[in-house]
């Protein structure tokens, strides 16, 4: 018959105790209710501040990307965030949300976080007032796209 010796006993403690470390460390996302949320995106960028809204006297210029700025389309300027980044912008008043495309630079007013397209200005019901504050949130991998307006200075 199998006796187990004391070397026995510690090998299983040491198992048990490393066991359990290891469970403590895992991690498990909620909603916020209790609900496991399996593939919750996370923000890899996130900035909360004044948003205003530019259309008519740029409408048709070239913006920082190299495109055409329209005004009906669902794009914005951010002082720093790469060109091509997509960002959820949420009104904080009101909850309502749009994607918009990072084309340009700006906003150039004090105090502004970003300057929305009049499209999108208008889907967050911030286009009467003119500004609005705002939550941004990047939750793809932020990163520079090639701009079509380097391939016009290179001469490419």
């Amino acid at each position: 018959m199998f006796k187990p010796g004391k070397f026995f006993y510690h090998g299983l403690q040491a198992v048990l105790i490393c066991s359990l470390v290891l469970s403590g460390c895992a991690r498990e996302e909620t909603d916020g209710q209790g609900q496991k949320n399996q593939d919750a995106p996370r923000s890899t960028y996130q900035e909360v501040g004044e948003a205003s809204w530019y259309g008519p006297g740029f409408h048709g210029r070239e913006t920082a990307s190299g495109e055409i700025f329209d005004q009906g389309k669902m794009t914005a300027a951010h002082p720093s965030l790469p060109l091509g980044t997509e960002v959820e912008v949420t009104n904080l008043e009101n909850r309502k949300k749009v994607e918009v495309e990072i084309t340009d630079r700006g906003p150039y007013a004090k105090d502004r976080v970003i300057d929305l397209s009049r499209e999108a200005a208008k889907k967050l019901d911030i286009k009467e007032d003119g500004v609005g504050k705002v939550r941004i949130e990047a939750t793809e991998p932020i990163r520079q796209r090639p701009s079509s307006k380097a391939g016009k200075e290179t001469g490419e």
